[in-house]
């Protein structure tokens, strides 16, 4: 599963926020803002054909129920002076659907001539058909109402043309505008109200996970001073040969991720050896057979006295697999090449090289010539290759810090790496107080 980096500092931690609201912020406004204009535009359309229905209805004249009747007289010049600048046309159908008469403002031919050509359903009374349409950048709005007479009969259909003004366009226009900025200016504005609430909650939140890494961090160093009890060597070899894999993993191009857990695996390594007996762990000699097959269940029981943490599980690699061979001839499993967890390939070589460097109660410190002309002999073999040639040209430096350094340095060294690959100085300032 992939995991969300955190970032190195709290001003990238509260910049990571911003960036991270204000995308937010611009979704979500974009979104609301489509929403508002599709509304908006559907309530002005709605309000255009109520206001031409309503202007339509206005027709219902007595000069209107005579034509639709079929009596003479001067009903057509009175149908006619019902047209304004609003209603351009106006057409009287027969209960058969024939036209009966029309009349038309002084409007191009051809806005006449696409009005005629729409085609509708005829309504029945008392509901009615409406419909927009536009021609040559002009919008028109069709309206066919039925007409009943007195005792309720279909008497015909009147239908008016509506030409929309350009002031009503543009007052529509404004308000679909007005509705689209509101909806995106309200949601940056809470996203800007937010921010800070926000920011403070995740402060808080980080500081909880910074307490939680320093309690995690301080069960490592505490089984490593239990180890540490058992075998007087085992405290220093754990700083050490943690700070030669940290460098060997950076030198090789190794993820993060695997680095981090290459830091736990390697600094608890050997904790398995709590559950070894003293005369074995601590004798002065050469093992005997039978002592070294209790010695080499060090491994397991170290993944036994780790397991159920989840913290730890990758530590799980390094303690069970560093002292496989390459050559399928180590212990526990007998794995072979790159079957052996990369954590582990990388430890094996580091710990052999402090193991033939430092003075042990059964052996002086070799140098570093001695050191590397033994190594090189194992080299496919003990260890992968490839890795074994990147550790060639970082092992002059190693050797250097190893023969320089105190216990208290080494110390530093590694504090300095926990803080690069575990994230202990994201916490913002005051975030620790605002959690209390």
């Amino acid at each position: 599963m992939r995991t969300l980096a955190l970032p190195e500092t709290p001003r990238q931690l509260r910049r990571m926020l911003a960036r991270r609201l204000g995308i937010g912020a611009l979704l979500v406004g974009s979104l609301a803002g489509g929403l508002a204009y599709w509304v908006e535009s559907y309530r002005v359309e709605q309000r255009t054909l109520e206001r031409a229905i309503a202007g339509v209805r206005h027709f219902e004249s007595p000069a209107m129920q005579m034509t639709v009747s079929g009596e003479k007289g001067d009903g057509h010049s009175a149908i006619a002076q019902l047209l304004t600048d609003e209603f351009v046309g106006i057409r009287v159908f027969a209960p058969n659907t024939e036209m009966v008469f029309d009349a038309w403002r002084p409007i191009p031919e051809a806005l006449k001539e696409i009005a005629r050509q729409q085609r509708h359903p005829w309504p029945t009374p008392p509901g009615s058909h409406s419909k927009r349409f536009s021609v040559a950048g002009e919008e028109l709005v069709q309206v066919i109402l039925p007409m009943s007479t007195n005792d309720g009969r279909l008497a015909g259909y009147v239908e008016g043309i509506t030409l929309v003004s350009r002031s009503a366009l543009h007052e529509r226009e404004q308000q679909i505008r007005g509705a689209v900025l509101t909806a995106s200016i309200s949601v940056f504005a809470a996203a800007l109200l937010l921010y800070p609430l926000m920011s403070g909650l995740l402060g808080q939140t980080v500081a909880l996970s910074s307490r939680l890494l320093e309690s995690n961090l301080s069960l490592l160093r505490s089984l490593g001073n239990a180890i540490a009890k058992r075998d007087a060597d085992t405290d220093a070899h754990n700083y050490r040969v943690t700070c030669y894999a940290v460098t060997l993993a950076e030198a090789l191009g190794v993820g993060k991720e695997t680095i981090a857990e290459l830091v736990l695996g390697a600094f608890l390594h050997d904790v398995g050896k709590i559950g070894i007996p003293d005369q074995i762990l601590l004798k002065p000699g050469r093992l005997t057979s039978e002592e070294f097959q209790i010695m080499q269940t060090h491994a397991m029981l170290g993944i036994e006295i780790v397991a159920g943490n989840p913290w730890l599980a990758g530590a799980e690699k390094t303690i069970r697999h560093h002292h496989e061979r390459f050559d399928g001839k180590g212990y526990p499993d007998g794995l072979i090449g790159e079957a052996i967890p990369l954590a582990a390939r990388i430890f094996a070589l580091v710990d052999v090289f402090d193991a033939l460097t430092s003075v042990r109660p059964y052996k002086p410190a070799l140098s570093l010539e001695e050191t590397l002309s033994i190594m090189e002999r194992e080299d496919a073999q003990h260890f992968d290759p490839k890795i074994h040639a990147v550790f060639r040209q970082v092992a002059p430096v190693l050797y250097a810090q190893g023969q320089s350094r105190d216990h208290a340095q080494w110390s530093q060294e590694l504090k300095a790496m926990l803080e690069r690959y575990f994230k202990m100085r994201t916490t913002p300032e005051g975030a620790v107080t605002a959690a209390e």
